[in-house]
């Protein structure tokens, strides 16, 4: 479903797939503000739900969408199927936010969209170090900012750059 990498030179130039396996082109997120999350529903940081959700209710009707991909790849701790994901999701948090299908952000079967936020080109190359890092991305599709996964929702560097970039559109 995702567009190869050697055709992507923009977030917005990938296709990705939602949570219930829908197509979702990137492109529609144009001129809003996005903070793209690696999510996980059995780590200890899953906590963090809470305060995306707040995050996302916030600041929505500003131009600010919070985008969670699931991944696995740490200690297996998003095993749960689709489904699962989003019945936790919603029951647990009451996630609204677009929650998309299962991707690795690491290694050989790295997602293209982590290619961009985190491939060699990205202004913030690096292999994710676990579940909840943060990708901050401008109305242009321009990184801004990377958050490590300690790096709470509601902490002032992040609505700090959130409001920044908000106030940038």
């Amino acid at each position: 479903m995702s567009t190869t990498l050697s055709q992507a030179e923009s977030i917005y130039d990938l296709t990705v797939a939602s949570l219930d396996g829908k197509p979702v082109k990137l492109s529609e997120y144009k001129g809003k503000v996005l903070l793209i999350v690696n999510v996980a529903s059995k780590c200890g940081l899953t906590p963090q739900y809470k305060g995306l959700e707040t995050l996302y209710q916030n600041n929505k009707d500003k131009g600010f969408v919070i985008l969670g991909f699931p991944c696995n790849q740490f200690a297996g701790q998003e095993p749960g199927t689709a489904t699962e994901i989003q019945s936790f999701c919603e029951k647990n948090y009451g996630v609204t936010f677009p929650l998309f299908e299962k991707l690795d952000v690491n290694g050989a079967n790295r997602a293209p969209l982590y290619n961009i936020l985190a491939g060699p080109s990205s202004p913030f190359p690096g292999d994710i170090k676990w579940n909840f890092g943060k990708f901050l991305i401008g109305t242009d599709g321009t990184i801004i900012a990377r958050f490590e996964p300690t790096v709470t929702p509601d902490s002032p560097e992040i609505t700090a750059a959130i409001d920044k970039a908000l106030a940038g559109k």
